[in-house]
């Protein structure tokens, strides 16, 4: 009997394990069966990774179905075309669910979270000023062409002449309103090389700009692709002088 007594102890700790191990798979089967009854929807996510600034393209997007708990927000995009087009604030990667904090439209992102500016490889931009009367009555728009014309006034003589064409308007900035819904544009950003870019700085100091809208038959399919071989790099951009624009531009000397 007290070999019996005092194995009891023991007996009774190795009952309590059981019933330990027994609660805990309860418990994990509880939790597993609570998670396979959480609502899934269907939501966009990244098929590769996603940098910051740069637009998104709907070939980069798919849709999976999720796992969402009953009271999470709504920041789940449910459609491709939500999310097309929008702009990341943050590196978002592959296999990851987009969220509506993580994008913004285009108009929305604000500061060193703007979308890149289409200037392709071995151009700039540069904001030129516009108004009702210099830019065409506000018809200029993005995406546009455009020409730009100099005026001139050398002595007594007063010339004006086309200095660039096919200009690609990327950008057209506002300032206030002139109704309920007509803007008046007060800027326009263009496509240049840095040679060229360097050139127009000169006439908006020393000259009067006007601008001519194109038509649109005679857009080019795209901005330029390739570098200009007169001025591949801004490197390649060495000043202006008054005589160089003279050499340059002598039908407005």
């Amino acid at each position: 009997m007290a070999g019996l007594t005092s194995r009891r102890p023991f007996t009774l700790l190795g009952i309590l394990l059981a019933l330990l191990v027994i609660g805990a798979f309860v418990l994990v089967a509880l939790n597993a069966g609570n998670a396979s009854n959480s609502p899934t929807m269907s939501v966009v996510v990244a098929t590769r990774d996603l940098q910051p600034r740069l637009p998104i393209t709907a070939d980069a997007l798919a849709m999976q179905s999720i796992s969402v708990p009953a009271n999470y927000p709504k920041v789940y995009f449910t459609r491709i075309q939500e999310v097309q087009g929008t702009v990341p604030l943050v590196a978002i990667s592959s296999g990851q669910a987009v969220t509506s904090n993580e994008v913004a439209k285009p108009t929305q992102a604000l500061g060193a979270q703007s979308e890149y500016l289409p200037i392709p490889k071995g151009y700039v931009a540069i904001t030129i000023p516009t108004s009702e009367q210099q830019g065409v009555a506000n018809f200029i728009q993005q995406n546009d062409y455009i020409s730009v014309i100099a005026t001139v006034s050398a002595g007594n003589k007063v010339a004006s002449k086309t200095i660039f064409t096919n200009l690609h308007v990327i950008r057209v900035g506002n300032q206030g309103t002139t109704g309920a819904s007509n803007t008046n544009a007060s800027s326009l950003t263009v496509v240049v090389t840095e040679c060229e870019a360097e050139v127009i700085t000169w006439f908006l100091t020393y000259a009067a700009l006007k601008y001519s809208l194109e038509s649109y038959k005679d857009y080019l399919s795209s901005g330029p692709d390739t570098p200009d071989p007169k001025c591949p790099t801004v490197g390649d951009a060495k000043g202006v002088t008054l005589q160089f624009m003279q050499a340059t531009y002598p039908g407005l000397f």
